[in-house]
């Protein structure tokens, strides 16, 4: 089977994130059990135009705002039947693949964008985009449409998507602990996640300065970079105007080895985002034995268990957030329940599962549900 992925970002990108890291997990397993993938995305920096990683073919074209049409003059010159399946993965933009690629095709969508919109963009941009995802998406309702979470495919239904969304499992790239991490008495958070206005970093530290009356000693780790300049300067004047410097560490961008001892030491991981396709963070940090504390929202309400692998808020803000993480950190009783019942969640997570999973709805579902003039019956293994 050869497998052509259109994505604006690849795994090498500066930006990549959990989207990224879904498509090379699966893509690279792909390739071991014998398909041939090729992954176009766009250019960065002083990066290669071509090369091979993991056995995946990557060709990177364009600038992040120009892929999407470098993609389709690719296409046209250099791809037109010579792929088995096309996946157009959805990351705000859509490639519009079902206006010219006639191979079989299917729609990746992580998360809608919606809200995000007003949070990364300027208006009137921002309410153009919000506007124009409920037309565009349109496009993909007669081809096999993927996503990883619940809510996202409450979404699309919502959009007038028919029932047959198939929902891929995610996976962990490392091995689960054996039993629950006996934590350091030192209370600490962890937030792990590129600085964009989104992710309200914000809410996060708004909710430590509310924690700290109750908790005096309490530590916030910040992992991450990326994002715009301005946001990452807004968060730093906060942790100023709340005398937090004693209280906040910033990271900036660590290797996935530091990032797990991180996660690991720390007390609970902390998510107050304004919407996510999973939150895959969060089942890292499970099966490291760290619950989660955090807002309630599309796709990190199926990555957590309500007060079994973490809490989600009552309501989306610092206060409701602070009262969350009081409640786990005084709680030691209940935190420890939590502390296993996350780890023997975390458990179930595992690339080469979801790699499997996905290529089997692959080959059963996507057959009986392309177009009516493609009706020839397909194979992926």
């Amino acid at each position: 089977m050869k497998i052509l992925i259109l994505s604006w970002r690849d795994i090498k990108s500066p930006f990549s994130g959990g989207a990224e890291i879904f498509t090379y997990e699966n893509a690279r397993r792909w390739v071991t059990a014998g398909h041939e993938v090729t992954w176009f995305s766009s250019d960065f920096g002083n990066c290669p135009k071509e090369e091979i990683i993991e056995g995946i073919k990557i060709i990177r074209r364009g600038t992040e705002i120009t892929v999407h049409y470098q993609a389709f003059r690719h296409y046209k010159k250099n791809f037109k039947g010579k792929f088995d399946l096309v996946i157009d993965q959805i990351n705000t933009i859509p490639f519009l693949t079902p206006l010219y690629v006639k191979e079989k095709k299917a729609a990746l969508i992580f998360q809608l964008a919606r809200e995000v919109w007003f949070y990364e963009t300027f208006f009137p941009l921002s309410l153009i985009g919000f506007a124009m995802e409920f037309f565009y998406l349109k496009l993909y309702r007669r081809i096999p449409v993927l996503t990883i979470s619940e809510s996202t495919k409450q979404d699309l239904l919502k959009l007038g998507f028919n029932k047959e969304i198939s929902i891929l499992p995610v996976g962990i790239p490392f091995e689960p602990l054996e039993e629950p991490l006996a934590k350091d008495f030192n209370p600490s958070l962890i937030f792990v996640g590129r600085l964009r206005k989104s992710k309200r970093i914000h809410h996060i530290i708004e909710a430590l300065q509310m924690v700290k009356k109750d908790i005096p000693e309490i530590q916030l780790k910040i992992v991450g970079s990326g994002g715009k300049p301005g946001y990452a300067k807004k968060l730093k004047r906060l942790v100023k105007k709340y005398n937090l410097g004693g209280n906040i560490t910033f990271y900036g961008h660590v290797n996935e080895e530091t990032k797990r001892d991180l996660i690991k030491n720390s007390h609970l991981i902390i998510l107050a985002s304004v919407r996510e396709g999973w939150g895959i963070v969060v089942s890292e940090a499970n099966a490291l034995s760290t619950p989660a504390v955090a807002y309630n929202i599309h796709g990190v309400r199926d990555a957590i268990i309500d007060w079994q692998t973490g809490l989600l808020t009552k309501k989306n803000n610092p206060q409701v957030l602070s009262e969350g993480i009081i409640t786990l950190l005084t709680d030691r009783n209940l935190y420890a329940k939590m502390k296993q019942t996350a780890l023997n969640k975390g458990k179930e997570f595992s690339w080469d599962k979801s790699a499997e999973e996905t290529l089997a709805i692959l080959n059963k579902d996507l057959s009986g549900r392309e177009n009516t003039r493609q009706t020839k019956r397909w194979k992926y293994y």
